[in-house]
């Protein structure tokens, strides 16, 4: 069976440091599948390799069945996966330019469709279309990060850190962000070391000093006593 994203024993890092050791890992359609970890786990390293901003040292990345692990970023990017960091916006620009900038491979005119379907399901970013990005709220700039990521129509999305210097009213506004794209069947590939996107997640990877440590269902890692308590200091996850 092909999944929409396939990674099989990833191996990176930075010069001769090694951050991830035969990191597993695949997203189907549809699918949210959260990354859970503290920080310096490795979950940036490994976002960064699956879209290929950072060369895989060893294994594959496919996506579709294709491998795609020597290809370019913009490769990946032209096959309907989309990057979502915490600097996903130009703050100089206007809200306008920078969904533009996330449509950049789509024809003009595709481009203002999806604009428009953008400002169809986030009014604000309408209301501030002119402004310059970096003039927004933290949650209304997590908002235009999604909104250009969803520009380029992707399959995938990968979302680093989503949570990142957000409250947690914000927090529950980027969730709502997440869920109000179900229908469109959009698979989500999220980093976090916030549990509250368990809610959402349909499985969960847990990585800790750059390999994984488990793999499953969110009611499979609840019911996991030792990971629960060693590595997030808590008697339950619900």
């Amino acid at each position: 069976m092909s999944h929409l994203l396939a990674g099989s024993n990833i191996s990176t890092g930075y010069d001769q440091l090694q951050i991830l050791w035969d990191v597993s890992l695949h997203v189907d359609d549809g699918e949210r599948v959260v990354i859970l970890g503290a920080n310096g786990a490795g979950k940036t390293t490994l976002l960064k390799t699956l879209v290929g901003l950072m060369p895989a040292w060893r294994g594959s990345i496919e996506l579709n069945g294709e491998p795609v692990q020597h290809r370019s970023t913009d490769y990946r990017m032209r096959r309907n996966l989309a990057y979502v960091s915490d600097v996903g916006i130009i703050a100089d620009l206007s809200v306008e330019d920078n969904l533009r900038i996330g449509g950049y491979h789509l024809s003009r005119s595709q481009v203002q469709d999806k604009m428009g379907l953008m400002f169809e399901r986030f009014p604000i970013l309408k209301e501030r279309r002119r402004e310059a990005g970096g003039s927004l709220s933290g949650g209304q700039r997590k908002m235009l990060a999604v909104a250009r990521g969803l520009m380029s129509d992707p399959k995938l999305v990968l979302m680093d850190e989503p949570s990142a210097g957000l409250s947690p009213l914000l927090v529950n506004e980027v969730i709502e962000i997440i869920q109000s794209v179900e229908e469109e069947k959009i698979a989500f590939l999220i980093a976090e070391q916030n549990i509250k996107f368990l809610d959402i997640a349909h499985r969960v990877y847990v990585i800790d000093f750059g390999k994984v440590i488990f793999s499953g269902t969110v009611q499979e890692l609840q019911q996991n006593d030792a990971i629960r308590r060693a590595y997030f200091g808590v008697e339950s996850l619900t």
